[in-house]
C-alpha cells in the first residue's frame, strides 16, 4: 500500500467541488437548526414569538382577501398551520439556495442569512407579543446559528479534515470517501440540533402557560353567580334530558369547551397572567375606567346560555356552537365610564392586537352582552380568551367576539374599521336565521324509521318552527326541543320512514318572527352565509 501526499491534500479542498446536491443539503439543515433556535430563543422570553411565528403573523395581518379565503376553503381549520409549515418551507427553500451560492461565494450565503434575520427581527419587533428590544437578539441568534453551522458542514464536504489521502483504497457503499461520510455526520450533527432546538421550543412554550393560574382561579370563578348559574344548570339538565336531546347523532344543547370551535388569527395564543392583567375603557367616555382580573371575577353575576356563530360557516357547517357563559354586563361597565352621546360604535382589542367594532347600541338593546369570565361554568380556557372575553348575541364573532380581551375603546361608526372590514367584509353582522341536519349524514342507510335531527338558531331572536323536506315535498314540521331563551339554539327531530332509493333531505327554520330562513344561497363573505343545508342518502335493503 502507498500513501501519497499532494500539496492539494495537505489544504481543504475549494468550495467549487462540493456538490449542487450537498450545498443545498448544508443551506437545509442550517436553515432548519437557524428557526430552530429562533424559535427557542423566543420561547425563552414567552410569550415573545419566534422568527417563524412572527413572520406569518404578518402574512395574517397583510394577506389580501383572496389569499385569506383560499386558505379557508382549502385547509379549513388548520389554516393556521398550513401557514406555519408553509413559512417554514419556503425558508427552507432559500435556505437551500443560500447553501447552493456558499459553494462559489460564500459571502452571498452570509448575506442571505443576514437579510433573513433582519426579516425575521422586523417581524418580530413589530408584533405585538414580541417588541425590538427582543427581536435583534433572538433573530441575532438565528442568524449566527445558520451562518455557523453552514460553514460547519461545508467544510466537512470538502474533507478539509482529511489531509491524507489512501489512493489505494476504492470507495464503495460500505467503505464510502470520507468526505462524504464527514458531511453526513455533520448534517446529522445539525439537524439533531435543529430538531432539538423545536422541541426545546416547544417545552418551553407549554411550561409558560398560565393553566395553573387558571386552575387556581376555577373555585372563586364557580362560587361567584353561584344561585344564577345553577338556576340556568338546571335548565340545561332538563333540556338535556329531553327526549329531542337524547336523539343518536344529534349535537349537544350545550358543546364542552374542548369540542368549541376556535377561530381567530392567533397563531402563538396568548399567554395572559391575570395576576398582571386588566380590562380599560376609554375613548369617547366621560372617565378612563380599569377593571382588574379578580372585581371582574366577583362582579360576574349574569349567567346566560348563548349560540356563537363564526360568519365563515358554511350551510351546515361546525363553526357554531352553544354554550353557557358568565361575565358582568357590558352595559353596567359602560355605564359607569360614562358614554358619550357621539359614541357610536364599540371597539374591543385583544392583547395581541387584534380588534373588531359594533354599534353601540348593542349594549343597550337588551341583548345580552358580557365581559365573560367562564364557559360552562370554568374558567374560560385558555383557546377560548382565558382571562376574559366579549360575548354578544346576535352578531358574528368577527365583529364582536374579541378574546383574551385588553381595551374598549368607545368611538364613532365611521372613525374605525375592525381588522376584517378592510379585508372585505361587511362592517354589520348580524347572526343570519340558520338550521342544520347533524343527523343522518350524507351516505348509506337502511330501510325503516330513521330520526333527522339537528339544530336551529337564530341569536336575539329565537326560534319557532324547523320544517324538514323529502324529496322536494312538502315541509313537514318537526318537533323541537326544550327552549332556553332566544339567545341559544333549538335542537329538533323528524322521524322519516325511509324507502329503498336514493332521496334528499332539506331542513329550514322559521324566528319567532315568523320570518323563514331563506333558500337565497350566498357564499360566507362579506355578511355569513344563506341557503338551506340538503343531505343527500342511499337507503339500501342490505
Amino acid at each position: 500500500m502507498t500513501t501519497l501526499l499532494e500539496p492539494s491534500d495537505t489544504l481543504p479542498r475549494p468550495a467549487s467541488v462540493v456538490s449542487p446536491l450537498r450545498g443545498a443539503a448544508a443551506g437545509v439543515v442550517s436553515g432548519a437548526l437557524a428557526l430552530g433556535i429562533g424559535e427557542l430563543a423566543g420561547s425563552a422570553v414567552a410569550p415573545v414569538p419566534g422568527p417563524v411565528t412572527a413572520v406569518a403573523n404578518r402574512v395574517v395581518d397583510s394577506a389580501p382577501t383572496w389569499f385569506v379565503n383560499f386558505g379557508k376553503d382549502v385547509f379549513g381549520l388548520a389554516d393556521k398551520p398550513a401557514l406555519m409549515i408553509g413559512t417554514t418551507l419556503i425558508s427552507l427553500l432559500f435556505a437551500a439556495l443560500f447553501g447552493l451560492a456558499a459553494r462559489r461565494q460564500p459571502a452571498a450565503a452570509v448575506l442571505g442569512f443576514v437579510a433573513f434575520g433582519a426579516i425575521g427581527a422586523t417581524a418580530i419587533g413589530t408584533d405585538v407579543q414580541g417588541g425590538w428590544g427582543h427581536a435583534l437578539w433572538i433573530s441575532a441568534a438565528a442568524v449566527i446559528a445558520g451562518i455557523a453551522s453552514l460553514r460547519l458542514v461545508l467544510d466537512r464536504s470538502t474533507g478539509g479534515g482529511d489531509r491524507v489521502v489512501d489512493r489505494s483504497s476504492t470507495a464503495s457503499p460500505t467503505n464510502p470517501p470520507v468526505g462524504r461520510r464527514s458531511f453526513l455526520g455533520a448534517a446529522g450533527v445539525v439537524g439533531g440540533g435543529a430538531v432539538a432546538a423545536g422541541l426545546g421550543a416547544r417545552a418551553l412554550r407549554s411550561r409558560s402557560n398560565v393553566e395553573d393560574a387558571r386552575a387556581a382561579a376555577a373555585d372563586t370563578v364557580r362560587a361567584t353567580g353561584s344561585d344564577a348559574a345553577a338556576v340556568v344548570n338546571a335548565d340545561v339538565a332538563q333540556v338535556a334530558a329531553s327526549e329531542v336531546a337524547a336523539t343518536p347523532g344529534i349535537t349537544p344543547f350545550v358543546v364542552p369547551a374542548d369540542q368549541f370551535y376556535r377561530i381567530d388569527t392567533a397563531l402563538l395564543v396568548p399567554q395572559v397572567d391575570p395576576a398582571t392583567w386588566g380590562l380599560t375603557i376609554k375613548g369617547l367616555v366621560d372617565r378612563e375606567v380599569s377593571y382588574g382580573y379578580d372585581e371582574l371575577v366577583a362582579r360576574a353575576t349574569t349567567v346566560e346560555a348563548v349560540t356563537l356563530s363564526c360568519v365563515s360557516n358554511q350551510i351546515g357547517g361546525s363553526l357554531v356552537g352553544n354554550a353557557v357563559w358568565k361575565g358582568v354586563p357590558l352595559r353596567d361597565l359602560l355605564d359607569e365610564a360614562g358614554v358619550r352621546p357621539e359614541a357610536t360604535q364599540i371597539k374591543s382589542t385583544s392583547v395581541d392586537g387584534w380588534d373588531c367594532g359594533f354599534p353601540t347600541e348593542a349594549a343597550y338593546d337588551g341583548r345580552t352582552a358580557l365581559v365573560a369570565i367562564a364557559m360552562n361554568d370554568e374558567p374560560l380556557p385558555v383557546l377560548h380568551g382565558f382571562p376574559a372575553r366579549l360575548v354578544v348575541s346576535g352578531l358574528y364573532g368577527y365583529v364582536s367576539a374579541t378574546k383574551w380581551l385588553s381595551s374598549i375603546e368607545l368611538t364613532t361608526w365611521e372613525d374605525f374599521d375592525g381588522y376584517w372590514i378592510p379585508r372585505g367584509w361587511a362592517k354589520e353582522g348580524p347572526i343570519k336565521t340558520q338550521s342544520r341536519i347533524d343527523t343522518p349524514r350524507d351516505g348509506a342507510l337502511k330501510p325503516g324509521l330513521v330520526p333527522i335531527a339537528g339544530v336551529a338558531w337564530a341569536p336575539n331572536i329565537g326560534i319557532e318552527r324547523v320544517e324538514v323536506r323529502i324529496d322536494r315535498g312538502d315541509w313537514i314540521e318537526t318537533t323541537l326541543g326544550e327552549s332556553l331563551g332566544a339567545n341559544a339554539w333549538r335542537q329538533w327531530v323528524h322521524y322519516w320512514e325511509a324507502t329503498p332509493g336514493r332521496h334528499m333531505i332539506e331542513v329550514r327554520a322559521t324566528d319567532t318572527t315568523g320570518i323563514p330562513q331563506t333558500e337565497e344561497v350566498t357564499p360566507v363573505a362579506p355578511d355569513g352565509a344563506s341557503g338551506l343545508h340538503l343531505i343527500v342518502v342511499e337507503v339500501t335493503e342490505a
